[in-house]
């Protein structure tokens, strides 16, 4: 059976949702609702200007919202009103701990899955290293590295020509950017079990934080540092592939992801290091990481798969969230 899809919003990002429902044979994208009616119109399907007005005409399978975080709450709650058998809702879900809270318990109420598209966890390197962790051929995992550079927040004119309310967010590196690896470091290492941060604005014209680093500890003692500046750069053709460079480290042997998106793997004690997955020209975003997440959302419907980002499971990104800016706010290490 072919499940139809609204999708909520129109803008830069929302078009890597379209483009990828569009490639499933499992869905049909029936209509996108976006007070720019031009730029819903422009997709190609019915277009509304409003998920009210959408939801008068339509009935969906799945509501996907694509939409800033100060629109998840309202929207969705109104979602879920309609009775989908999903809603997909945008990170950072809603601007509140108290807000998602409520949001999680709306979905549970009525039965319906509420996933959170946090995508990244989906992007095939990521996939690569834990398939490889599980493998055990890196023996005891000690720590994985992050380095943001996405070469984007220099200047007065930073983010306008893309994200331009990335400029007013009061919180920016984390809220917006960082918990994609909070999320990615928690399906790759576990629970995360301390934070301590130090978090910088670098360029006076935006509100939040552009800079910083974050130590997060583990379970058995391992550890993950993210070390994320935005006005910084990595060698890469497209700096929006990867976002950076990543180190996996263990006793016996490590991985190194690159700016083209190759995963090498070294052994302890060797030189040279082998490609485990090579460069490839992806479609769609960041490896084709919006194509494979729904992919994930239609096996789980259809009972192949149990979902692995549930708002409910989300809230764990949230609270390491709200500790990691307690932590640069008081300069001290925060258990959680």
């Amino acid at each position: 059976m072919t499940l139809s899809v609204l999708c909520v919003g129109a803008g830069y990002f929302a078009r890597f949702h379209h483009e990828a429902w569009a490639r499933h044979s499992e869905t049909a994208l029936v209509a996108v609702a976006d007070p720019n009616t031009a730029r819903a119109e422009a997709v190609g399907v019915s277009a509304y200007p409003s998920l009210s007005a959408a939801l008068e005409v339509v009935q969906p399978d799945i509501i996907d919202l694509i939409v800033p975080p100060a629109t998840h709450a309202a929207l969705v709650e109104e979602a879920l009103s309609a009775g989908p058998k999903a809603v997909i809702c945008q990170k950072p879900f809603a601007t509140s701990l108290e807000e998602a809270e409520r949001l999680c318990a709306a979905s549970e109420t009525l039965d319906i899955p509420l996933i959170v598209h946090e995508n990244f966890r989906f992007q095939p390197w990521y996939r690569k290293v834990k398939e490889t962790l599980e493998t055990g051929s890196l023996g005891d995992l000690h720590q994985l590295t992050f380095r943001l550079r996405t070469g984007d927040g220099q200047g007065p004119e930073a983010y306008l020509d893309r994200q331009p309310y990335f400029q007013t967010m009061p919180r920016l590196l984390v809220h917006e950017t960082g918990v994609h690896w909070v999320d990615t470091f928690r399906y790759l290492m576990g629970p995360i079990t301390s934070v301590y941060a130090d978090l910088r604005q670098m360029n006076p014209v935006i509100a939040g934080e552009d800079a910083g680093h974050i130590l997060f500890e583990f379970e058995g003692g391992k550890r993950a540092l993210f070390d994320g500046n935005r006005h910084l750069d990595h060698a890469s053709e497209n700096t929006r592939l990867t976002f950076g460079e990543a180190l996996v480290e263990g006793t016996k042997g490590s991985l190194t992801l690159t700016g083209d998106g190759a995963l090498r793997h070294r052994a302890f004690g060797a030189t040279e290091s082998g490609v485990v997955l090579a460069p490839q020209d992806w479609p769609g975003f960041a490896g084709d990481c919006v194509y494979a997440l729904q992919s994930h959302v239609i096996a789980a419907l259809n009972g192949e798969a149990a979902f692995e980002n549930t708002a409910r499971d989300y809230l764990a990104v949230r609270k390491v969230e709200a500790a990691i800016y307690r932590s640069a706010h008081e300069g001290r290490r925060i258990a959680l």
